[in-house]
């Protein structure tokens, strides 16, 4: 008689256990859209919109020798990477998209176009801020880019899915080995700041 009471605690227990957390999770979605139901981590891709937004350069500058206004053709004369699956994934988890076939380079090799003002070799506390048009705007370390695996995972995108990318503006940032994607995820990019802490 004991054991079976036990079982049934233990069932009822599992019940409960498993609605609050559906609970949870269909909080946890609404939580994610807006008072219009749209995704909070999406943005907003109307014509209006993208005209709006839209970019056909770069301007790199602050701590640098050289600045930089890059087009499209100027970023194209640079070595192009590839970069296959890549999937966007809000901070909450929720996979926003996917790119399968994209090119890009290197936003290291952007930083090293316009040679970052070091005044020895030591000389390594800086910060760097990709801005968008809508001043959205996803940052990184020096150490990041130059002495870590991140500098050989972020990418100034010129092409998705094996087209112009249009819609996002001329130009895309992403970094590839963010657990989460979504936060450095940049459209509309169109400025590289090169910060020194202080």
């Amino acid at each position: 008689m004991k054991n079976s009471f036990k079982l049934v605690l233990i069932f009822s227990f599992f019940i409960v256990a498993n609605a609050c957390n559906q609970v949870s999770e269909t909080k946890e979605a609404n939580h994610e859209k807006d008072s219009t139901g749209k995704h909070q981590c999406s943005k907003d891709m109307d014509a209006a919109t993208q005209e709006k937004n839209r970019s056909s350069s770069i301007h790199v500058s602050g701590e640098v020798i050289n600045l930089l206004i890059l087009n499209i053709d100027s970023i194209k004369a640079m070595p192009a990477v590839e970069v296959k699956n890549y999937q966007v994934v809000c901070q909450s988890g929720t996979s926003m998209g996917e790119a399968k076939n994209c090119k890009g380079v290197l936003l290291k090799s952007i930083l090293e176009k316009a040679v970052i003002k070091q005044a020895h070799h030591k000389d390594r506390n800086f910060y760097i801020v990709a801005r968008a048009t809508d001043n959205y705007m996803a940052t990184f370390s020096w150490g990041e880019i130059f002495n870590n695996e991140t500098g050989n995972h972020t990418y100034v995108l010129f092409e998705e899915n094996g087209k112009p990318i249009i819609e996002k503006g001329a130009f895309v940032l992403v970094c590839t080995n963010d657990i989460k994607s979504g936060p450095r995820h940049v459209y509309w990019l169109n400025s590289i700041e090169v910060n020194r802490v202080k």
